[in-house]
């Protein structure tokens, strides 16, 4: 009987830049897990157990690390954690090995974790960040403001980066009761000493809203769309002011 194919070989990723408006810089790129011609994320990890989503997890880091290295990305280099990866033992020590291996600086990398998981056990996250801050990897919130909890979150752990979840993100120049929740968050996070990443920006109404609110780290489809194995150029839609 014939093996079934190791899921390192089945997939790659595109990367995505996170640019820095107020310095017309390229702060990082997010890895985004993609099929070898190029599908999406869903049609590789559809249908997997959660034992094979664990494995899969460490080997696309680890992967996503040589790629970046291969393709000359200078920025930071920021990777996703699937549910039950971020406490698993030797995750932190993996990518740190993989990152010497690709003479990628370990300094360079964010481990992003969804708001949702992050909260399913705060101590234990909070145990489990230590060990990637040990080694100088820096800790995003990604999706920020789809749970329930998020502010909670926040009084017991300083992330480094939080992203704010799309649906806050979409038409917020229009939407009242978003601006005043995102206003909220902001302060917070301007308290704390963390930085903001609006995610998702797709329109010119979004990105001006928040510039003018402070915030400088964007991501999204009217700065550049993830590139197959790539680092695409991104666009700087307003002049930095002088």
């Amino acid at each position: 009987m014939k093996r079934a194919p190791s899921a390192v070989l089945t997939f790659t990723h595109a990367f995505q830049p996170i640019v820095d408006v107020s310095t017309s810089t390229v702060f990082a790129h997010e890895a985004l897990i993609r099929g070898l011609n190029g599908e999406g994320a869903h049609s590789v990890l559809a249908n997997l157990t959660a034992q094979a989503l664990h494995q899969i997890d460490r080997a696309s880091a680890i992967q996503a690390i040589t790629t970046a290295a291969r393709v000359g990305m200078t920025s930071c280099l920021s990777v996703n954690a699937l549910p039950g990866s971020v406490d698993s033992d030797g995750h932190a020590k993996a990518l740190a090995d993989a990152a010497a291996a690709a003479d990628f600086p370990v300094s360079r990398l964010i481990l992003e974790v969804t708001e949702t998981e992050a909260i399913a056990d705060v101590p234990r996250f909070i145990a489990a960040a230590s060990s990637y801050r040990r080694l100088s990897i820096q800790i995003a919130i990604d999706d920020f403001g789809a749970g329930h909890s998020g502010l909670n979150l926040l009084a017991d752990f300083q992330p480094d980066l939080l992203k704010l979840d799309m649906n806050l993100v979409r038409d917020i120049a229009s939407r009242g009761p978003r601006q005043a929740i995102v206003r909220a968050i902001l302060q917070v996070c301007e308290d704390l000493g963390i930085e903001v990443i609006a995610e998702g920006v797709e329109s010119m109404d979004e990105f001006r809203w928040f510039v003018d609110h402070g915030v400088n780290l964007f991501q999204g489809y009217l700065i550049a769309r993830p590139g197959f194995e790539s680092l695409p150029v991104p666009c700087f839609p307003l002049p930095v002011p002088a």
